[in-house]
Order: C-alpha cells, then sequence, then structure tokens
C-alpha cells in the first residue's frame, strides 16, 4: 500500500513596524510625534514592490491553477495594516482578493507584534482582541487559530489563548521539548482542554526561509525536485513550513530563483499527491499525539530558539521593563491615542534593534547602532510619561 504523504501547512508573517524618528533630547515634552513616517512610507513601497506584491500575485495564480488546491496561512500584524491604510490603502486589496479565494487563512496574533504575552496577561488579551477585529473589520473573516509576536510560546501562553477561544496555536518545533518525536505531528500543551500546538518543522522552513540562496550551503542550489524528496522521507501527519513573506522577493531576490521555485514546488507538489492545507484544516482532520511541554518561553530566534535577541543585554530588558510598568497608569488615564502610542513603542522591532548579542543579526536596523536606537526610544518613552503626567493632573 502506498504510503499517504503528510500534509502541507505553509504560513507565511507580514510585518512591517512604525520605525522611530530620530528621536532627541530636545523633543522631550514638546514633540508627540515619534515615528518616521518617510522612512516607512520608503520602506514599506520598497519591500511591496519586491515581495508582496510579486509573491501575492504568484499565489493568486497557484491558487486559480490548482483550483484552490494550493492553500496558505498569513499572520498580517495591527502596525502593518494601519501602515497600509495610512500610506498605501490602494495595496491592502491584495491581501483581500488572496483571503477571499477561499484558499487563504489570516490567523490572530498581537496587533503591534509585541511581548505583551511576556509581561502583562490582560494587555496580551487586549492586543490579541483588537488585532481579530481589525482582521475582522478589514477582511470580513475571524481568525480560529493563533499566532504570537516571534512564535513566542510556552504553555502559560497556550493557555490564555485556549481560554480567548481559539482552537489552535504555532509554536517553534524544539528538540528540547519534543524529546526525540517528529515535529511532524499535533500536540497540546499540558492540561490543555481544547487547543492544539502546531509545530514548525525548523529545519525544512530554513531550508526556504535561511538557506535557499546562501551559495556556501552544501545543498545549494535548492531544486523543487530535491525539496519534495526531503519532504516524501518524512514521517509524520502534516509539515508546518513558516517563514516571512519576505523570504519571497526580499530576502531571496528575484535574480536568486526563489519565484521559479515556488512556481514549480507547488505543481510538482500537487502532481505528486501532496495536500495543502489550512492550519484550521489541519486541526479538524487530525488529533494530538502528545504533550508538548513548553514551560519556559520559546521562539523561533534563528540562535537559541528564545527571547535573547529581544531581551538578551541591559539596554532591552530595561526598556522593555519600563514600557510595560506604565499598564496601569494607561489604564488609569484612559485615553485612547496616549494608548495607542504607547503601545505602538512596545512593537519588538524596537528592541531587536538595541542587540548587540554575537549572532543576532541588525541589518534591518535603520540606525547606525544599537545604542542609538535605544537613546531614541528611551526619549520617545520620556515624553510618553510626561503626557501621562500631564493627563494624570487633569484628572
Amino acid at each position: 500500500m502506498k504510503r499517504k504523504h503528510p500534509n502541507l501547512c505553509l504560513f507565511f508573517e507580514v510585518h512591517q513596524p512604525f520605525r522611530l524618528v530620530e528621536y532627541d533630547f530636545f523633543r522631550i515634552g514638546e514633540h508627540a510625534e515619534y515615528f518616521d513616517h518617510w522612512l516607512n512610507t520608503e520602506i514599506l513601497e520598497r519591500v511591496y514592490s519586491k515581495s508582496y506584491l510579486p509573491a501575492g500575485e504568484l499565489f493568486l495564480e497557484l491558487i486559480r491553477q490548482s483550483k484552490g488546491e494550493f492553500k496558505l496561512s498569513l499572520s498580517l500584524s495591527g502596525v502593518l495594516i494601519e501602515q497600509f491604510e495610512k500610506y498605501m490603502p490602494e495595496q491592502i486589496d491584495l491581501f483581500k482578493e488572496l483571503i477571499q479565494t477561499g484558499s487563504v487563512e489570516v490567523l490572530a496574533e498581537t496587533y503591534y507584534h509585541s511581548l505583551a504575552s511576556v509581561y502583562s496577561d490582560d494587555e496580551f488579551r487586549r492586543q490579541v482582541e483588537k488585532h481579530s477585529n481589525k482582521i475582522e473589520s478589514t477582511f470580513g473573516v475571524r481568525p480560529h487559530v493563533f499566532r504570537n509576536t516571534e512564535l513566542v510560546y510556552s504553555n502559560h501562553i497556550s493557555g490564555l489563548v485556549e481560554e480567548m477561544g481559539y482552537q489552535g496555536i504555532l509554536a517553534e518545533g524544539l528538540d528540547s521539548a519534543l524529546g526525540g518525536r517528529s515535529p511532524n505531528y499535533l500536540y497540546h500543551a499540558p492540561g490543555a482542554n481544547s487547543i492544539q500546538t502546531l509545530l514548525r518543522n525548523v529545519g525544512l522552513s530554513d531550508d526556504i526561509g535561511s538557506r535557499f540562496s546562501a551559495q556556501d550551503w552544501s545543498e545549494y542550489p535548492l531544486t523543487a525536485t530535491k525539496y519534495l524528496e526531503w519532504l516524501k522521507n518524512s514521517e509524520g501527519d502534516l509539515i508546518n513550513l513558516f517563514m516571512d513573506l519576505e523570504t519571497i522577493g526580499e530576502h531571496h531576490p528575484q535574480s536568486s530563483g526563489i519565484f521559479d521555485f515556488w512556481r514549480y514546488f507547488v505543481k510538482e507538489a500537487l502532481a505528486s499527491d501532496f495536500t495543502f492545507a489550512t492550519p484550521s484544516e489541519l486541526l479538524a482532520d487530525h488529533k494530538s499525539v502528545g504533550i508538548y511541554d513548553c514551560e519556559e518561553h520559546s521562539s523561533w530566534a534563528a540562535f537559541g530558539q528564545d527571547l535573547s535577541p529581544w531581551l538578551g543585554n541591559v539596554m532591552q530588558v530595561e526598556a522593555q521593563g519600563k514600557i510595560h510598568r506604565l499598564e496601569s497608569l494607561i489604564k488609569e488615564v484612559k485615553d485612547p491615542e496616549l494608548t495607542h502610542s504607547w503601545a505602538l513603542l512596545q512593537t519588538n522591532d524596537h528592541f531587536h534593534y538595541m542587540a548587540t548579542q554575537p549572532g543576532v543579526f541588525n541589518h534591518f536596523s535603520p540606525y547606525e547602532n544599537a545604542y542609538d536606537s535605544y537613546i531614541y526610544f528611551m526619549n520617545a518613552l520620556a515624553d510618553i510619561q510626561i503626557r501621562l503626567k500631564r493627563a494624570l493632573e487633569k484628572i
């Protein structure tokens, strides 16, 4: 009897932050505009033209050619949607068109792409609810599966997400938590009643996401035929391939062959009796085979699979701690504009730009160095504190 191939589940993160302006000391208390709109527009237009637009058009082509058999999932951060609405409102139609095919599932996440799940259960719930409401009002669908910022996961986070009514949650497939088991099955956290955990296949995801255009890689060049053989030889019910959408066109430029790879890979996979499925379809068709016990926070960070890219030095720890310690005062003031500004400063990219650890790549940073990023952030945060003080005095 012919062995059935595992289902293939594709997930793409789509996120761009509101990058801080070079907010110097003399702006504190005088200017409440923290973000560099010219820079944000320039980067969004570049990434859209190189990646989001051609990748989206490729996905539409593959969905139509396969009559809906090609499927994928997207996680669009709230701050990305805001940027499209602010700078390029017409471009959000591309994602609407993809979602309306019925072959693209949209996942829930934190609206501000933050680490709220690490610091505050209440703020985490608020951001997740805000994000799901935004997805529903913009695209007409309500997410049923959750994907946290940077794939940050723990048993506790899984429990919170289950309480909010989500059916599944994505996580990094850690060897330490799997204990020799394959990530190619559904699992569940200790004590979970209904929510199931979908694990990223780290190696197979990174073969495309990280290594595709690396000419010093022993498997270079990666062809669709070669990659399919690896998938065919993988055990399990399903294979979760999670990566950034910028992988297609931005991280790996068109000249690398990445678009042709995806075109031939999908065509050959379907011809080889592979089935593409959305996360919700996997949850409906498969059941957990065991406990995935992850007490400490994990992430899909390339080095360490922990929180060190955002909490690995004193600057990052201090900045994260100070922004989250303002939560009680923010709640007391109840000013929507101030709350939004405060939450935008929680976006995880600000802290990644402060990284100084070996192995944490900062080529996405718009600043000269990590220390400048820290200074601009702390100055903006000082202005938030002044605005809070003024609002509390009025109360």
